[in-house]
């Protein structure tokens, strides 16, 4: 289960707030020459984009504004806007996000699909290398590349030439003995996907002992003395290469198993398809909703903002009230149907406002081919709606 990258508790509260929305996923990278000359004139396409698609005169101003360079973050990277009544409520730069194409939308609803899709694709990372004298521990979040991308250099070094590029978040100099203890730490407030500890060979081993059980799962020695003066980088960034995509491909096997088995058993714990999936989603049922690429076509890459044929062409209904969303207007119940919004940002919204877990697999992933699933936290009753 992926809880550091789409944990979205913290955002919820947009969602009690009245729209309109502008949402606004743009490069805003400095690491060269010819994207600085972008950034002169990229906020002012984005406010005629904003206004051409019926965002008051005072949403696009604040979005234009707003779109300042990230600075020291070099290539690429993006800044996720969410604005309404001329106020930015939401202001993120994510680093390693490649945008080829701003994403520009307005509507009843702000849409998290961006902000979620760039977590999901960030994994918590701690490298440690340890010695007789002393630790270096740091927290890292790397992000999956796409093979064969030409990635620029990614600031603080490593993996920008493999499948993974990262970023050091902080780093932490600590007495050997206090090595482990301080792993342990980030295991419970950052929930790493992996852990590397190179080093002096006895110290290595003495802190991968230390660790908690928890920590000892994900963890693994670098057979190379990491500390030592000299010492070649790519030995330890291999290891970690090697750790993130087994933990990777593990987890979404291990779902995408559990789907199929629940298909096999007539999908007593699971639903399939989006009927079934916004069914499930109205009584709060979701432990993890499951989207494919199909419904999440990644805002800002092959110019998803400004070709028709990759905007998204399934909507769903919004409710200011559970059931929170619908598929049709007599499903509302009492709630206010606030309007229509992209399949899977109504998804999304309604999933966080059930404390539901989000996860990503790619097309036709699911099985029978559907584009959402879900599993449940309970065995539905006779009449839980199947797919449609």
């Amino acid at each position: 289960m992926i809880d550091h990258e789409n944990d979205l508790t913290g955002y919820s509260g947009l969602y009690g707030k009245e729209g309109p929305w502008c949402t606004v996923l743009a490069d805003v990278g400095t690491g060269t020459v010819d994207s600085l000359e972008a950034l002169d004139v990229r906020p002012g396409q984005i406010r005629d984009a904003l206004l051409a698609s019926g965002a008051s005169k005072d949403d696009a101003a604040a979005a234009e504004d707003a779109l300042r360079p990230a600075e020291g973050t070099g290539n690429p990277a993006a800044r996720f806007l969410l604005i309404r009544q001329g106020r930015v409520e939401l202001d993120r730069v994510l680093p390693g996000q490649r945008v080829d194409s701003p994403h520009v939308a307005v509507g009843v609803i702000p849409d998290l699909l961006p902000l979620t899709r760039h977590g999901a694709m960030e994994l918590p990372v701690v490298t440690a290398s340890v010695d007789r004298s002393g630790a270096d521990i740091a927290l890292s979040y790397a992000r999956r590349t796409v093979e064969g991308d030409d990635m620029a250099e990614v600031p603080g070094g490593g993996w920008s030439q493999g499948q993974y590029q990262h970023r050091t978040e902080e780093v932490w100099r600590k007495n050997a003995e206090e090595a482990a203890a301080q792993i342990d730490k980030l295991v419970l407030a950052k929930h790493p996907a992996a852990i590397a500890i190179g080093g002096d060979e006895r110290a290595r081993n003495l802190v991968l002992s230390q660790l908690s059980e928890a920590s000892q799962a994900i963890a693994a020695t670098v057979d190379s003395h990491t500390r030592a003066g000299g010492a070649d980088p790519e030995v330890m960034n291999t290891v970690v290469e090697k750790m993130l995509a087994e933990s990777q491909a593990h987890g979404q096997h291990r779902l995408l198993e559990r789907l199929e088995e629940e298909k096999g058993h007539h999908g007593r714990k699971a639903a399939f398809g989006l009927t079934a999936v916004v069914h499930a989603l109205q009584q709060a049922q979701v432990d993890t909703l499951v989207l494919s690429q199909a419904l999440t076509a990644d805002p800002g890459a092959e110019n998803t903002a400004t070709d028709p044929d990759r905007q998204p062409s399934r909507e769903l209904l919004v409710l200011d009230a559970s059931p929170w969303i619908a598929v049709a207007e007599d499903e509302a119940l009492t709630a206010g149907i606030l309007g229509k919004a992209p399949a899977a940002a109504a998804l999304i919204r309604a999933a966080v406002l059930t404390h539901a877990h989000l996860e990503f697999v790619p097309d036709t992933a699911i099985p029978s081919g559907s584009d959402a699933a879900v599993l449940l936290r309970w065995t539905p009753g006779p009449d839980m709606p199947g797919e449609r």
